[in-house]
C-alpha cells in the first residue's frame, strides 16, 4: 500500500492489517487523546495508529493532540511516544518513518478536571484553522471516575454535539471513544449512558472493548454463520454445556493495584469482555453484517442470560484471591494483598467463576460455566463447547500417553475456540485406535492462525481505531448491550457480601471450591454430569 507523505511523495509500506484494496483511508480527522500521558496511549493507542500509518490506512490529513496535565512539550511528548512505538512495532530501520508520523503529534497541557482546560482546548482548535481537520475524534483515556465530568465539559464548551452531519460521518463530525469499564454497576452504567447521550447520538459513541477487536473473537461469528456444517449442532439438542476460561498469569503489580482493587475480576472481565465473547458464540444469526443487526442479536441473548442460582448462591458463584505461589516458569509470586497499591485487608476478588443459563429456545437447559482470574497457571483464553455423549455406548475408549494406555469411557466431542495465545479452532473427536481391539481414542482436527497464514495477528486496537475513524460501530458496544451485561452480573455483585472469599496459590488453575459449580444435584436432569458423572470439574486447557 502507498501513503502520501507531507512532501507529496508516495511510499510503499508494509501493512499490519492484511492489505485489502477495498479498504480506503478514513476522512481527514484530528484525534484528541484525553489523558494522553498514561500508559495506554504510549503502549497501545499510538503504536496502533503508527501501524495504520505505515499501512496507508490513516487519513490523508490528520493530527493527533495529546491532552494531559504532566509538564511535557511537543518534543518530550513525541520522544515518549517514540519509545512506545519502538517497543511495540517499529524496528530501528524505521526511525525516519516514525519521525514522519510523529510530526503529526502535539501536546496540549491542561488539567482535565478543570473546566478552563476544555475552553482553552476549543480555542486552540479554532485558532488552528486549516491545520486541524473538521472531523474530530475524542478518546477518553481517563480514569473511569472522570468520564461523566469530561463528557459534560466537552458538551458545555461546544467540543461535542449531536447533529445529522455527525451521524453520517460527513463534514464536521464528532465522535467519542470510551474505554472500559463502562460504569461500576448497572446504576452507574445507566448514568454514564445518559451523560454521553446528552451530547452525542448513539452512532457517535464508540465504547471500546479490545477483546471484540481480536481476530480470533471475530472469527467465532464467521465460524458459526459461514459454515453450514456446525451451526445446526450449536443448540440444546447437541450441546451438553459450555465452559469459558480467561486466565492471566500476571498479577496486579506494575501500578495497576489501585485500579484493580476497586473493581475486581467481575467488573474488570466478566461484565464486558467475557459476556461479549459469550454473546457472539450464543446469539442467533443476524439479518446482515451491519452494526444494528449484530448489536440487536447480541443484546437479545444478553437479556436472556441469567445467573443459574437454583437456590443457594454457593453452587453458582465462587470468588477467590491469589496467595503466594510458584509460577510455571519457576518464579515466585507474592499474594494479592502484598501487591503494590492493594489494601492489606482487601476483600476484592482476583478470581471469579459463575454458572449461567440462557433462557431462550436454542440454549434452554445448557449450563454455561465462566471463570477468570489473575496469577493462574498460564495466560490463556478459550471457549470449550462440550457436546452430549452418544446415545449408545458401543465402544470402549482409551487415553494414551506414549505406550501407556488407560481404558476409560468414550469422551464426548469438544469444540474449542482458542482466543489467545496460539489462536485457533480445535475439534476434539473419537477415532479408532490402530490396534486389534476395537477401541477409540481422542484426536484433534485443528486450525491455527500461525499454521494458515504464518504471521502475527494485528493488535485489536488497530482495527478498532480504524473503525472509529471510519464511523463503523459494529465492533463496539451499544448502550443497551452495556446495560444488559451489567444486568447479568448485578445479582452477583449483590451476593458478594454473603459469598465466601476463598484462596488459591499463584500458578494454579484457581480454587478447588470452584468445582462446586459442577455439583450434579444442582444441574439440569439431562446434563451429562447427572447422567454419567463425566463432568466433575473445569476443563483445564493443555
Amino acid at each position: 500500500m502507498s501513503k502520501r507523505t507531507a512532501d507529496g511523495e508516495h511510499r510503499t509500506y508494509e501493512t499490519g492489517l492484511h492489505p485489502d484494496p477495498s479498504v480506503t483511508p478514513p476522512d481527514d480527522a484530528v484525534m484528541i487523546l484525553l489523558g494522553a500521558s498514561g500508559d495506554l496511549t504510549r503502549r497501545k493507542l499510538v503504536p496502533a495508529l503508527f501501524q495504520l500509518y505505515r499501512s496507508g490506512l490513516m487519513p490523508g490529513r490528520f493530527a493527533i493532540i495529546g491532552v494531559a496535565r504532566r509538564p511535557y512539550d511537543d518534543p518530550s511528548f513525541r520522544e515518549r511516544l517514540r519509545e512506545g512505538i519502538r517497543e511495540r512495532c517499529a524496528p530501528q530501520d524505521e526511525e525516519d518513518r516514525c519521525s514522519e508520523f510523529l510530526e503529526h503529534v502535539e501536546y496540549f497541557r491542561g488539567d482535565l478536571e478543570a473546566p478552563d482546560t476544555y475552553a482553552s482546548l476549543r480555542d486552540h482548535l479554532d485558532r488552528g484553522g486549516d491545520r486541524y481537520p473538521s472531523g474530530r475524534l475524542f478518546y477518553f483515556s481517563l480514569k473511569p471516575d472522570l468520564f461523566i465530568e469530561a463528557a459534560h465539559h466537552l458538551r458545555e464548551h461546544g467540543l461535542i454535539d449531536s447533529d445529522s452531519a455527525a451521524q453520517a460521518g460527513e463534514g464536521a463530525w464528532r465522535r467519542a471513544v470510551i474505554e472500559k469499564p463502562f460504569g461500576h454497576d448497572l446504576e452507574s452504567a445507566r448514568a454514564l449512558n445518559r451523560a454521553l447521550l446528552e451530547g452525542l447520538d448513539e452512532k457517535q459513541i464508540f465504547r471500546i472493548d479490545h477483546y471484540v477487536g481480536k481476530e480470533a473473537v471475530q472469527n467465532v461469528m464467521a465460524f458459526r454463520f459461514a459454515n453450514t456444517l456446525f451451526e445446526p449442532v450449536l443448540n440444546r439438542t447437541c450441546v451438553d454445556h459450555i465452559q469459558l476460561t480467561a486466565a492471566e498469569a500476571l498479577g496486579v503489580g506494575g501500578g495497576r493495584g489501585g485500579y484493580y482493587d476497586r473493581y475486581g475480576a467481575i467488573r474488570d472481565m466478566l461484565s464486558n469482555h467475557l459476556l461479549q465473547l459469550l454473546a457472539l458464540l450464543t446469539m442467533e444469526p443476524p439479518s446482515g453484517l451491519d452494526s444494528d443487526a449484530i448489536h440487536n442479536e447480541k443484546t437479545k441473548v444478553l437479556k436472556a442470560l441469567r445467573v443459574d442460582w437454583r437456590g443457594d448462591a454457593s453452587p453458582a458463584f465462587c470468588r477467590a484471591q491469589y496467595a503466594a505461589g510458584v509460577m510455571d516458569d519457576g518464579t515466585r509470586a507474592v499474594g494479592y494483598r502484598d501487591e503494590d497499591r492493594v489494601d492489606r485487608d482487601s476483600e476484592t476478588e482476583s478470581y471469579a467463576a459463575v454458572r449461567l443459563s440462557i433462557d431462550n429456545w436454542r440454549w434452554s437447559g445448557v449450563p454455561v460455566f465462566v471463570r477468570t482470574g489473575k496469577r493462574m497457571k498460564r495466560k490463556l483464553t478459550e471457549v470449550a463447547v462440550h457436546f452430549r455423549h452418544p446415545p449408545l455406548k458401543l465402544f470402549r475408549g482409551v487415553e494414551c500417553e506414549g505406550a501407556h494406555c488407560d481404558v476409560r469411557g468414550v469422551q464426548p466431542n469438544k469444540l474449542i475456540f482458542r482466543i489467545q495465545p496460539q489462536e485457533g479452532i480445535f475439534l476434539n473427536m473419537a477415532v479408532k485406535r490402530p490396534t486389534l481391539p476395537f477401541v477409540v481414542e481422542q484426536a484433534d482436527m485443528d486450525f491455527s492462525y500461525a499454521g494458515k497464514w504464518g504471521r502475527e495477528l494485528p493488535e485489536a486496537y488497530e482495527r478498532l481505531l480504524l473503525d472509529a475513524l471510519r464511523g463503523d460501530t459494529t465492533l463496539f458496544t451499544r448502550s443497551d448491550e452495556v446495560e444488559a451485561g451489567w444486568s447479568v452480573v448485578e445479582p452477583v455483585l449483590k451476593a458478594m457480601d454473603r459469598t465466601p472469599l476463598y484462596s488459591y496459590p499463584a500458578g494454579s488453575w484457581g480454587p478447588a471450591e470452584a468445582d462446586r459449580l459442577f455439583q450434579c444435584s444442582d444441574l439440569p436432569d439431562e446434563c451429562l454430569c447427572r447422567k454419567t458423572g463425566l463432568v466433575r470439574a473445569w476443563h483445564n486447557p493443555q
